[in-house]
């Protein structure tokens, strides 16, 4: 959420940054609303001084047996009390219109963000690797003879409709040993701190994060009021909701592997083959709570983070710094990271990593106490996939791929997989 009194100081600013999300001016409306708001605040507690006056002068008529002036006055008092009510009523449904208006309006670039409208003009940053060169006709992961045995995308629709896979047997062992080679590289080379959270969380916690108000459509909610995370980054994020920490305390880093699930409301058509677009699907998440002059050098540590997965995994990127046409709501920047694919023969992302600035902090409240003293101040937030795991399965597969329809496992996974190396054309580990 934005700072009301940054917009008063300074709306040409805002609206700027707002141009370069490609959007109108709206600090006219905001300060108008905004305006209305504090002259009924204003006209409240000037009829509750007026109010607290003619109750003192009251007593006085009554001691002076003055009945009319203390009739008059008696009459004033509640007649200033209704008033200040209706006016404090007044208020704070504006307030609440102010609120709402802010929720809704997205964070503010850093001057870095390229200027876009969407995807294309996007702008690549860095690549790693070679992809693969194949003599033969790359298939996508669900086509190949190892992986088919494993894959089962008919009992999924059984089980939950469209969208939903079961895994079995080796392609399940793989997925797993993926997600725990990640949790253990961000812990034991990394440095964060491993969490493990809830996937139901209250309405509040989305609020926090922002999925909510404007995206509930994109998520889940349950018939009593909890809402299924889209991500962990919502329940790490919320860690410090309502929190005043201490400086000392910052950087806080933290990961996490989860379920996450999600609508996709706004995607139907979209990826609708194999595993690139589930409802229900599997995240390492990285969050970083940080001060707010390290949060801009936290991103890049972080995108560092997600690289070195693929690296790990001898698995071709590139990254690119998304346009403001093309990033999400709440950031500010946005490094995405994009594996190559051999049977889309194209590179698709895998990882999003984003700074949010104080805008989620804002919207949960939550501030660090700084070791030197004074007000405290509003932590700034972090959230980046590190990785997909469904995504990368589906990199390591079509990467591994061989004539035969075996997969070659990269070198990091083979000692969670018991040594074995190859995915067999017969689904066998071997």
């Amino acid at each position: 959420m934005h700072d009301i009194r940054a917009i008063r100081e300074n709306p040409a600013a805002f609206d700027a940054a707002l141009a370069r999300r490609g959007l109108d001016a709206m600090s006219p409306s905001i300060l108008a609303l905004d305006a209305e708001r504090r002259a009924k605040i204003q006209a409240a507690e000037a009829a509750q001084s007026e109010q607290k006056k003619a109750a003192k002068d009251v007593g006085a008529a009554k001691a002076a047996g003055n009945d009319a002036e203390f009739e008059r006055l008696r009459a004033l008092v509640g007649e200033k009390k209704t008033e200040t009510a209706q006016m404090q009523t007044d208020a704070k449904e504006l307030d609440q219109k102010l609120t709402d208006l802010l929720m809704g309006i997205p964070n503010l670039p850093f001057e870095d963000t390229p200027i876009g409208k969407d995807e294309d003009d996007n702008v690549e940053t860095h690549r790693w690797g070679t992809p693969v060169t194949l003599d033969f006709a790359a298939k996508e992961h669900y086509e190949l003879d190892g992986v088919a045995h494993g894959m089962d995308f008919e009992m999924g629709a059984k089980l939950s409709g469209t969208r939903f896979v079961v895994l079995s047997g080796a392609v399940a062992r793989i997925h797993r040993a993926l997600a725990q080679f990640m949790l253990d590289t961000h812990v034991d080379q990394n440095g964060l701190t491993e969490m493990w959270t809830p996937v139901l969380v209250r309405e509040d916690m989305m609020l926090g994060t922002g999925q909510l108000p404007k995206f509930g459509e994109d998520s889940y909610q349950t018939t009593n009021g909890w809402w299924l995370v889209p991500t962990a980054e919502v329940s790490l994020t919320n860690t410090v909701n309502g929190e005043t920490i201490d400086e000392s305390s910052l950087p806080r880093r933290m990961v996490a592997h989860t379920q996450c699930f999600r609508s996709e409301a706004g995607s139907a058509g979209r990826d609708t083959s194999g595993m690139l677009r589930q409802h229900q699907f599997e995240k390492v998440e990285m969050v970083s709570i940080t001060k707010p002059d390290e949060s801009r050098a936290e991103l890049d540590r972080m995108t560092a983070c997600a690289q070195g997965i693929l690296e790990s995994l001898n698995l071709p990127y590139r990254t690119v710094a998304l346009c403001t046409g093309d990033m999400g709501f709440g950031a500010q920047r946005t490094h995405d990271i994009e594996v190559w694919l051999p049977g889309q023969n194209t590179y698709r992302e895998i990882s999003s990593v984003s700074v949010c600035g104080d805008f989620q902090a804002r919207r949960m409240n939550a501030r660090f106490k700084p070791t030197g003293g004074g007000k405290p101040e509003f932590v700034h937030t972090l959230n980046g996939s590190g990785l997909a795991v469904g995504r990368c399965l589906i990199a390591v597969l079509e990467n591994g791929q061989q004539a035969d329809g075996s997969v070659a496992l990269p070198e990091a996974l083979h000692g969670y997989l018991g040594g074995k190396t190859t995915l067999t054309a017969s689904g066998t580990l071997a």
